[in-house]
């Protein structure tokens, strides 16, 4: 058995993935942002294309992924908060991670150790041309610079994830041994390397550890002066929302931008002191770019105009859209003594990377990651060999 999961490559594991939405590299913010609310994934592929190149395996390549994270945290920089409107028609390059190697091409023959390591090596999503013996109907174009999602002479892709491999690896989790029963800190994986903002600092200064977070793929931890774990900023949770919550992140203190981010929408009171406080600050770019018109208030005088208390509103009504699960604020946790397993399925059916560990006080011990699980499936996947 053991030889045979060492057998499968990465084709194995993209069995049923959707091929890839993507982006031109050409295309601008706006653009990134118009993709990603018509879509249902988190992330959109963008890529650049030499169709002159003389290597026509290679004429397109993705360079990198957006998601709505990144376009929130670029509309919350200094020099955009007075024109936002600016900042859309900005390039989408200034939204790509300047780290290299988070998204990686392979090809479908890459064994499972091989993306395993890739993974281990700071990648992200691997790129995978998709083996097919027919031929989707091509999808509409609607817009110029969403481009269709075949590459190099129609070829279509998906992309893996360190939660495909750990979905992947669960599976098959009675090969591991007694591994899969030990705790997290007999495993040695709980880090206390993770991004933390005050539940009373100012949200904006949890821009910084958002993007660490985000190239992490972990989240931001909420906390009080005792340390105890309040809740959570996390990139899962924003990017169910738009880029309407950029104002409140510059606005609102970490407590109350959770409230804000909550499914069903945010209390009335807080949307209000939102645009007061951008009022406040002379940024009338950002309010009539985001605020203006937005409230969904109490002033409707029939039941009927009101969304019922199960209902949960998309993208385009600012809240979190119920088809991209999306979260609340609250943050998934467990114990020192949880074991790996227990841990994994948490976090897979929360559709997180990572899993807070707090004591029983809920005072925070640190984070576990899809990452340090994936290192201790790649030492016992090594004894196998």
């Amino acid at each position: 058995m053991a030889v045979r999961l060492l057998s499968y490559e990465v084709a194995d594991l993209c069995l049923g993935k959707p091929p890839l939405r993507s982006l031109s590299s050409s295309a601008t913010v706006a653009d990134a942002l118009s993709a990603l609310k018509s879509s249902d994934d988190n992330f959109i592929s963008v890529w650049s294309c030499n169709h002159s190149s003389t290597n026509r395996n290679l004429d397109c390549v993705c360079v990198g992924k957006v998601c709505m994270v990144d376009i929130i945290c670029f509309l919350c920089r200094q020099d955009n908060l007075s024109s936002p409107s600016s900042a859309l028609n900005s390039s989408v390059s200034v939204l790509l991670s300047k780290v290299n190697g988070l998204v990686r091409h392979v090809e479908p023959s890459s064994s499972l150790l091989e993306a395993i390591d890739l993974i281990l090596d700071g990648a992200h999503n691997l790129v995978v041309p998709i083996k097919s013996n027919f031929r989707r109907k091509p999808l509409p174009r609607s817009q110029s610079s969403i481009i269709p999602t075949t590459h190099n002479h129609s070829q279509e892709f998906c992309w893996l994830t360190q939660e495909d491999v750990i979905r992947f690896l669960l599976s098959s989790i009675g090969l591991f041994s007694t591994i899969p029963m030990l705790s997290v800190e007999a495993l040695g994986i709980i880090s206390h390397d993770h991004p933390t903002v005050d539940y009373h600092s100012p949200a904006s200064s949890a821009v910084g550890p958002l993007s660490r977070a985000l190239l992490d793929r972990t989240s931001v931890a909420v906390v009080d002066d005792a340390g105890v774990l309040i809740g959570e900023i996390s990139p899962f949770a924003l990017a169910c929302c738009d880029e309407t919550v950029a104002p409140a992140v510059v606005t609102l203190s970490a407590g109350d931008l959770m409230s804000y981010m909550d499914c069903g929408g945010p209390p009335e009171e807080i949307s209000r002191l939102v645009e007061e406080r951008l009022r406040e600050r002379g940024l009338e770019g950002m309010l009539e770019e985001f605020v203006a018109g937005t409230h969904c208030g109490n002033s409707s005088s029939s039941d009927e105009e009101l969304p019922s208390p199960t209902t949960v509103l998309g993208r385009k009504g600012r809240w979190c859209n119920s088809g991209r699960m999306g979260r609340r604020a609250e943050a998934v946790v467990c114990r020192p003594w949880s074991s790996l397993v227990a841990v994994m399925i948490q976090a897979i059916a929360h559709r997180v990377n990572y899993v807070w560990v707090v004591e029983e006080d809920c005072s925070l011990v640190g984070i576990v990651t899809f990452a340090s699980m994936l290192e201790v499936f790649r030492e016992n996947l090594e004894s196998m060999i």
